[in-house]
């Protein structure tokens, strides 16, 4: 029988987001089922899964772009399907999101983009929203002449970056990142895992990603949730990943790949 039972829940530990009984449906294709899954305040939870598994799909049922078939979904402490709008729009300033491709506002230079969350949502002057805006672009790392580029203007990096900096605009708890190191060489996507790993621990983060790569989830990663069967087949720290008896999680976790993505975080 197959050990692929989700690992003990510790209750001390407080959830930033709980997700129960989840049922995703697009006609006739049900992605998700019954799916469970607890992300405990200050982690940094990999998604895995193969193709199909709905990892995206997951994430934008939870920040609200897909409305779910069936089942509930909590975030710091509000259930999101069913309360009031107000303090809906209350958590939402509580968490920032990062998609894979930036979703950047092309008409917009990157600083422009990094206060639209602040117009939105805060009564700033603009001056203020400037300066707050220039700091969430230095702290992501790109330089001060990037504040006035256009997304056109920028490296596939620097777009990932500005698209990080916007995430981080109103000092979430919880950031949200769709394959951050997608596309990028193994310098940049290196240097990326060094940034959000400085940054959850400097900020507090509770970081929710969405990956395929194994550098990643060894390099900045506290757990893994692997998605498989339309639910969280399995979830726990990744050195557990490798007794699951899966031929996916298997496969996954012990090929070559990830023998290397091992051997590189040991050695860093």
């Amino acid at each position: 029988m197959s050990d692929t039972t989700p690992q003990t829940r510790t209750p001390e530990r407080e959830a930033a987001i709980r997700v129960r009984g989840l049922k995703n449906q697009f006609g006739p294709q049900v992605v998700h089922e019954n799916l469970d899954l607890d992300v405990w305040k200050g982690e940094v939870l990999g998604i895995v899964g193969g193709s199909g598994t709905g990892k995206s799909v997951l994430l934008r049922t939870i920040v609200g772009l897909n409305k779910p078939a069936a089942g509930s979904i909590n975030v710091l402490g509000v259930d999101v399907l069913n309360a009031p709008e107000s303090e809906r729009v209350t958590v939402e300033r509580n968490w920032g999101v990062a998609f894979q491709d930036g979703a950047l506002f092309s008409s917009l230079t990157v600083l422009q983009n990094v206060m639209a969350p602040m117009r939105e949502h805060l009564k700033l002057s603009d001056s203020l929203m400037r300066a707050l805006g220039q700091l969430k672009i230095s702290l992501v790392g790109l330089p001060g002449l990037a504040c006035g580029k256009y997304p056109s203007e920028l490296s596939g990096g620097m777009r990932k970056r500005a698209a990080l900096a916007r995430a981080l605009a109103l000092d979430p708890q919880i950031v949200f990142l769709d394959e951050p190191t997608a596309g990028l060489d193994p310098i940049g996507a290196a240097a990326y895992d060094d940034l959000i790993g400085d940054l959850q621990s400097a900020l507090g983060l509770t970081v929710f990603m969405v990956t395929h790569d194994l550098d990643s989830l060894y390099a900045v990663c506290n757990r893994v949730a692997v998605l498989a069967e339309r639910r969280v087949l399995v979830e726990g720290p990744i050195d557990q990943m490798t007794d699951v008896d899966h031929p996916w999680v298997q496969e996954y976790f012990t090929g070559p790949r990830a023998r290397a993505a091992q051997k590189k975080t040991h050695n860093r």
